[in-house]
């Protein structure tokens, strides 16, 4: 291991018993071969995760469970470099809810030496194990549930705008500032436009990539696609920047739902969403008859649950920036 490659490996963690210890076996191999820290930063755990976490690093001395007061995923990333990231070069954020393959950080180490990247992003493939999470992940792994994001559908190799964040220079991290910890949810894509801004380069791995499991009810969808359009939303107003033509769409969702409001005055108003719908339930029946597995069919469901939170959660946030004002 070199000097010039060296990193901490940094796991933002709640409430994940079932998968923490799993993880934890996974990378240990991988953290003594580069020499790297495990820190998980735990934002106050109910479960046994704690318990989990503290045994192991009871008997391996690279592996150290820290409290994360703010409890988000980018307060325990910053907490973490300001705790153990002086003299090393380079961070690697793991997802706890994440699958990886064994040489995963193996792999963004070499490809960072390799290009010279200051931020080196992954694709992410979508994986569900019940009727309902496979259908929310072949909603999230199609261009209707997510736009054609790059990061959803892989890459050879290139450099980008934004990814799903994997490995970064923490020289980089730090002169932007790290994460803007008044983000709940987008803090990534916020990070990625400061680091574009101040002349960092971003590079999505051709080499490797993570597998994502989705909520397992659509419930719990709703919040997370709430939470996304609200941190959209942020993002928005704090750079003043113009969503693109795959987040446009999908923000008329809300007001055209509202509008259908009026259909007790005339049936057109009615029209928008009614397309709309047609729209996600026949691409969700088109998925579930090519794969052979009428569970699928419920992707369009998954779909229109996706768009109208995300919709709403966007123009939620907007609504509220009279009361609340600008961010910073």
């Amino acid at each position: 291991m070199t000097e010039t490659s060296s990193a901490i490996i940094i796991i933002p963690c709640l409430d994940e018993e079932r998968h923490i210890g799993g993880l934890l076996a996974q990378l240990r191999p991988s953290a003594r071969r580069l020499g790297a820290m495990i820190i998980v930063a735990d934002g106050g755990s109910r479960d046994a995760t704690r318990t989990i976490v503290a045994g192991i690093a009871a008997e391996d001395d690279n592996v150290v469970l820290i409290d994360n007061p703010a409890r988000i995923q980018s307060a325990a990333v910053n907490l973490a470099v300001e705790r153990f990231g002086r003299g090393v070069d380079y961070l690697i954020r793991i997802d706890a809810h994440g699958g990886y393959p064994d040489d995963y950080c193996d792999r963004l180490l070499e490809e960072a030496l390799a290009t010279g990247a200051d931020s080196l992003v992954v694709s992410m493939l979508t994986e569900g194990r019940g009727t309902v999470q496979q259908a929310a992940a072949a909603a999230q792994n199609s261009k209707l549930g997510t736009g054609g994001s790059k990061h959803r559908h892989g890459s050879a190799g290139e450099w980008v705008d934004h990814g799903h964040h994997a490995l970064m220079r923490i020289a980089a991290f730090s002169d932007v500032g790290g994460y803007d910890e008044s983000f709940s949810h987008n803090e990534d894509a916020e990070l990625d436009h400061r680091l574009r801004q101040a002349g960092y380069r971003i590079w999505m791995s051709g080499r490797t990539r993570m597998t994502y499991f989705p909520r397992a009810s659509l419930g719990g969808l709703f919040h997370q696609y709430l939470g996304y359009g609200r941190g959209r939303a942020r993002n928005v107003l704090k750079h003043r920047v113009i969503p693109r033509l795959r987040q446009m769409v999908p923000l008329m969702v809300a007001p055209t739902a509202l509008l259908a409001s009026l259909a007790v005055v005339h049936w057109i108003f009615a029209v928008p969403v009614l397309v709309w719908a047609a729209i996600c339930l026949s691409y969700g029946a088109a998925l579930a008859l090519r794969a052979g597995k009428p569970g699928l069919a419920l992707a369009g469901v998954s779909a229109m649950v996706m768009h109208f939170a995300w919709s709403l959660g966007f123009w939620l946030q907007l609504a509220a920036l009279p009361a609340r004002g600008r961010p910073a």
